[in-house]
């Protein structure tokens, strides 16, 4: 018997300009859903992007706009719009959901501004943190921004047509890219800046040490977020006697000694090939990867013998689909419908009708064994509980999540495992309990956890759970509905199984890194968001696994590879590489704007972000600059041509801003309808006004931080009112009494032994 498709008969209409809306119909398509694109008569502006739209079209369908949309609309599940629809209603059923994926939602004082993603990056604090300090903050590459919107519309239009499938109420998901990015690609700063306040708070822009350095034959990219790790790294280099600097046990203060400790690495990496440092490092667990281009990362072994790459109906080569299980099968790349060119022929069917009661949370009733740590697998359980899964997080005592002691307070205050800012922001909603889970009362207790829970979530990297008696079977003999969704670095085999690796790994190996940066300079990594973007597939992946779990009564493993969701996301650059133009990093221009970059501003440390989108807004700009002769060039007249001038020009908005107040100018230029922003720091987003119409800030009570304002989603579901967090991340084991006491029933002996015995506690093992 073949195996099911998760989504099949799921009915979606996708209307798409761009790759937010188009990337969540992929997911959906993946998954089995018959998507159906509806495109003007030229075709989806999106076309322009070449092998990118196979990419995000191949297997859906295509109707021309028209008469014929409303009657398509009639009987539809789930319908996509980044507003490219027009004003023609798209819900004709009080079944359907609407997901609508615009730059900053649909309401707000900023809805109707003209940005690209480049803006948007210095509206979000991603801009504004990448780079050493005094010199030009710079993008994230790869226009990363676009899939992080599309990803967390598949999370709430899946859960919202979970809901409707059983309960005939649909919905209205409003996603803001704005807030996805500032959740996954520089804002959760803010959070860190209220925690920790200005002594404390570390520099606004920073760059990795150590990160992507030259070998005898390449680049290669370490990652130390622990001390251990660091620690590590500096016998790998031969200097164990720095081991106790207290200049570079601190990444802040490492900074001030970078040039130092960079010409340390480079000296000894010169002399040493890729594969040997990447053998040596590897041995060490110390994080780290060959750095992989668009032109050799289907070459790198690992993905190779793990057939990460697959053909096409072009004939090129794609990341598959980043998730897998043997359960279910998703959909492999199909054909590219010509624009209009597709028949669609939906047959009659009864749908559940809705009733009165109140609407939950789309998640409620699910249960949720939290078992990650550090950020990717936390931010997708975040995501869920936020839905409405009841997330009960699981830490050992030995190991605490990791994410608790990074940017939290200085070791000499009480309690300071409970100040991290990364932790805060990922794990509110939730539910904490401890367990030494090499324990055999603590597996005992997990198990039973098992026994009650539709899902369980983890990241440890693949040998871990065999080694705690924890493997899919053992899960599975405690209940056999359970859903595993296991989220290895690397994947569950091939001969990077084993290796450790952070979402800068990812970022290093997958070709993310290599398009950010300056065009003379080393590829830089984009900062972490690989970790968030692993987390929403996996949360996706998850609620697609239990559709089929639901179906079937059988429970399942599921393995979400978090290098596979980075190939899925730098695919752009890898598809056009096949076709002889292999892009790179620009500093901080882009494809779809000429001129584009950052120009300082009056003031210290003030940059404004400019991206002229189109030939209009380039002769609105020559009017702001007062340069009818820029305007009167026919070689300025084209994107192509601003491109090939963009030293000139770049020259000519550094002289318009030098002086300039950096709001005067941003106000001028919006004025004027030209996209443009001020590079913000990420403290300054907790009173940015669009941010607070939207009430994307939620206010939390912790029982040691006290009041502070934390990221919700970046959605709002029109039949979910009220705020999405309803509490701060749990203390550790703060939970302990009532879930393995109320829900579990030991009493209070016992729970008090196991205390005494480090089986369970509330404070860190040794501290």
């Amino acid at each position: 018997m073949s195996a099911p498709v998760p989504l099949a008969g799921v009915r979606v209409v996708e209307f798409s300009a761009g790759v937010p809306a188009a990337y969540c119909g992929k997911l959906f398509a993946d998954a089995g859903a018959d998507v159906v694109m509806v495109e003007p008569g030229a075709g989806s502006a999106l076309r322009a992007r070449g092998p990118l739209f196979g990419f995000l079209a191949a297997g859906k369908r295509s109707l021309p706009a028209g008469p014929g949309t409303a009657e398509l609309l009639a009987d539809v599940d789930l319908v996509l719009t980044d507003g490219s629809h027009g004003d023609a209603p798209l819900r004709a059923h009080p079944a359907t959901t609407v997901v609508s994926l615009t730059p900053f939602g649909t309401t707000g004082p900023y809805a109707d501004l003209p940005v690209n993603e480049f803006v948007l990056q210095a509206m979000c604090g991603s801009i504004g943190t990448r780079g050493w300090p005094g010199e030009e903050p710079l993008q994230a590459g790869g226009r990363i921004g676009e899939w992080v919107a599309g990803v967390y519309g598949a999370v709430a239009g899946a859960a919202a047509l979970r809901r409707a499938r059983r309960t005939g109420a649909g919905d209205l998901v409003d996603v803001a890219q704005f807030e996805a990015m500032v959740v996954t690609m520089g804002g959760l700063g803010a959070v860190q800046a209220q925690l920790l306040g200005p002594d404390l708070a570390p520099a606004p822009r920073m760059l990795e040490l150590p990160s992507i350095v030259p070998t005898a034959d390449g680049l290669v990219g370490f990652c130390t977020v622990t001390a251990q790790q660091f620690a590590d790294f500096l016998v790998l280099v031969g200097r164990p006697e720095l081991i106790g600097d207290p200049e570079l046990a601190s990444f802040a203060s490492r900074v001030a000694r970078r040039h130092e400790f960079l010409a340390m690495v480079e000296e000894w990496a010169a002399v040493r090939t890729t594969a040997e440092i990447v053998e040596f490092a590897s041995a060490l667990r110390i994080p780290v990867a060959p750095i992989g281009t668009p032109s050799t990362v289907a070459g790198i072994d690992h993905f190779a013998e793990r057939g990460v790459f697959v053909p096409n109906a072009a004939g090129l080569r794609q990341p598959r689909v980043p998730y897998r299980s043997d359960a279910f099968a998703t959909v492999p790349p199909g054909e590219v419908p010509a624009a209009g060119a597709s028949t669609v022929e939906w047959p009659a069917r009864t749908r559940p009708v809705a009733t009165d009661a109140p609407a939950d949370r789309p998640l409620a009733g699910l249960r949720v064994v939290d078992l990650t740590a550090f950020w990717a697998g936390p931010a997708g359980t975040h995501t869920l509980a936020a839905l409405g899964a009841d997330v009960v997080k699981v830490e050992g005592l030995q190991r605490p999540d990791g994410m608790r002691f990074s940017g939290a307070r200085p070791a000499t205050e009480d309690l300071w495992w409970e100040t991290g800012h990364l932790f805060q922001a990922s794990n509110s909603g939730k539910r904490g309990v401890t367990l030494e889970l090499g324990r055999p009362e603590a597996r005992e207790l997990a198990l039973r956890l098992v026994a009650g829970a539709d899902l369980v979530m983890e990241n440890f990297s693949p040998r871990v759970l065999g080694n705690l008696g924890l493997e899919y079977d053992d899960l599975r003999a405690a209940n056999p509905r359970v859903v595993v969704v296991r989220m290895p670095a690397f994947g569950l085999d091939g001969p990077w199984r084993d290796r450790v690796g952070f979402a800068q790994t990812m970022e290093q190996a997958s070709g993310m890194a290599w398009m950010t940066g300056r065009a003379d300079g080393l590829p830089l990594i984009p900062r972490g968001v690989c970790d968030p973007l692993a987390g929403l597939h996996a949360a996706f992946a998850a609620i697609v696994a239990l559709e089929v779990r639901d179906a079937t009564g059988a429970g399942m493993q599921v393995e979400s590879t978090m290098v596979e969701t980075a190939l899925t996301v730098a695919a752009e650059a890898f598809l056009e590489a096949q076709l002889g133009a292999e892009p790179r990093r620009d500093g901080n221009r882009g494809p779809g704007a000429a001129p584009q970059g950052v120009y300082h501003c009056a003031g210290d440390d003030e940059w404004l972000a400019v991206a002229v989108t189109d030939d209009a807004a380039w002769t609105r700009l020559t009017g702001v600059l007062g340069r009818p002769d820029l305007a009167g060039r026919a070689d300025l007249a084209t994107e192509a041509g601003r491109r090939a001038a963009a030293d000139e020009l770049d020259g000519t908005l550094r002289g318009w801003t030098a002086g300039l107040d950096v709001h005067a100018a941003e106000a001028t230029l919006r004025s004027a309808g030209i996209a443009s922003a001020r590079v913000a720091a990420p403290a300054d987003l907790v009173a940015d006004p669009q941010l607070a119409s939207r009430g994307f800030w939620e206010e939390v009570e912790h029982p040691v931080l006290g009041s502070f304002r934390t990221t919700a989603m970046p959605f709002r579901l029109a039949g979910v009112p009220g705020p999405w967090i309803p509490a701060a991340a749990p203390t550790l084991g703060q939970h302990n009494d009532d879930v393995l006491g109320g829900e579990l029933g030991l009493d209070a002996a016992e729970l008090a032994r196991l205390t005494e015995a480090g089986v369970l506690g509330t404070r860190p093992a040794g501290l």
